[in-house]
């Protein structure tokens, strides 16, 4: 039996399902900026080399202004998800884990598969004296649910105090008006931020995060990585653009969620949450109404745990929102 979990941005799948060549698909299902800036100029022995020390120092010191980690250099990761897959390595066998969910399920599959029990929990009230390490994702996907910072530096400190950790996943954060951790977590005990290069910047394909914590957690997590993790075209592009003003994309990013969210309220659905980069929509026909967006070669995510969720992304411009607005026009309930 397959543990993998599926996730958004599955077009090849669907387009051997349904029909049409990939390209002609419009695909809604991923939380990736859809109008992404121009690929800055990569030098050459960005591609020649491994990647220098200079080129990681550049990058880490371009996502300590961007992300305001004060004097700790966020480490560079090849996307977050490698690091998820270290994290059951910061504990001790069979260890319990919270997880505030539902949320993005590759945490729940890497404890799992590492033999931790897991508990999916709804509430911060539910944690116990008995978790080890507590996972938020803040913004929340795909529901869009934030915790304040004070709650969670609240959460950080009790769980530093027994020893554990805390894990707030801030891949939705940059356009988002809630506050950051990583401020924090260059100087508490146990408190591990993520950051996201791609989904803002909409280079999800150049697989970069970052990782904030106190310098002995970011050294052990640098050491499992081992050398050359993140490649120097990838650090090239993000020390560009990191310290590039980010407001341009911010404000094309809000106009995009504007226009997803006239489409959706024009179609008379229910939007339940979301975050800068989509809407979760609640609907009791919500697995026909992904039938029938796939069959107009429109791709939206589903999810297994809830029949009643679409996750919709954003279209990369009008023309995206007026196909989606007739698509919609065209279901049958």
């Amino acid at each position: 039996m397959s543990n993998a979990i599926v996730h958004g941005g599955g077009i090849t799948a669907a387009a051997a399902l349904y029909g049409g060549q990939v390209e002609d698909w419009l695909d809604l299902s991923t939380g990736i900026n859809p109008c992404p800036p121009e690929v800055p100029v990569i030098e050459a022995r960005a591609w020649n080399r491994l990647p220098d020390r200079y080129l990681v120092e550049r990058a880490q010191g371009a996502a300590a202004r961007y992300y305001g980690s004060k004097a700790v250099m966020p480490l560079a990761v090849p996307g977050t998800q490698s690091v998820i897959q270290l994290l059951p390595r910061l504990l001790p066998p069979a260890a319990a884990v919270a997880i505030l969910s539902p949320t993005y399920g590759e945490y729940a599959r890497a404890f799992t598969l590492a033999g931790h029990p897991v508990d999916s929990i709804r509430t911060l009230d539910e944690i116990g004296p008995q978790h080890r390490l507590v996972v938020v994702v803040n913004p929340n996907n795909p529901d869009g649910r934030v915790h304040s910072v004070e709650t969670l530096l609240d959460l950080a400190g009790r769980m530093a105090a027994r020893g554990g950790f805390l894990v707030v996943d801030e891949a939705f954060g940059d356009g988002e008006a809630t506050g950051s951790l990583v401020g924090e977590a260059g100087a508490r005990d146990g408190l591990i931020v993520f950051r996201s290069f791609g989904k803002f910047f909409g280079m999800a394909g150049v697989r970069l995060g970052f990782v904030i914590a106190k310098p002995d957690l970011l050294s052990r997590f640098e050491g499992w990585l081992g050398p050359w993790a993140v490649s120097g075209p990838a650090l090239s592009v993000a020390a560009s653009l990191l310290d590039a003003d980010p407001e341009p994309l911010r404000k094309t990013i809000a106009a995009r969620k504007r226009g997803l969210l006239d489409v959706l309220s024009g179609a008379g659905l229910t939007v339940r949450g979301g975050a800068s980069l989509f809407a979760l929509v609640e609907d009791t026909a919500a697995g026909r109404l992904h039938d029938h967006l796939c069959r107009a070669h429109i791709l939206v995510r589903k999810f297994d745990y809830d029949p009643k969720w679409l996750r919709v992304g954003l279209a990369p411009d009008e023309a995206g929102d007026r196909r989606l607005a007739v698509a919609l026009a065209e279901f049958s309930r």
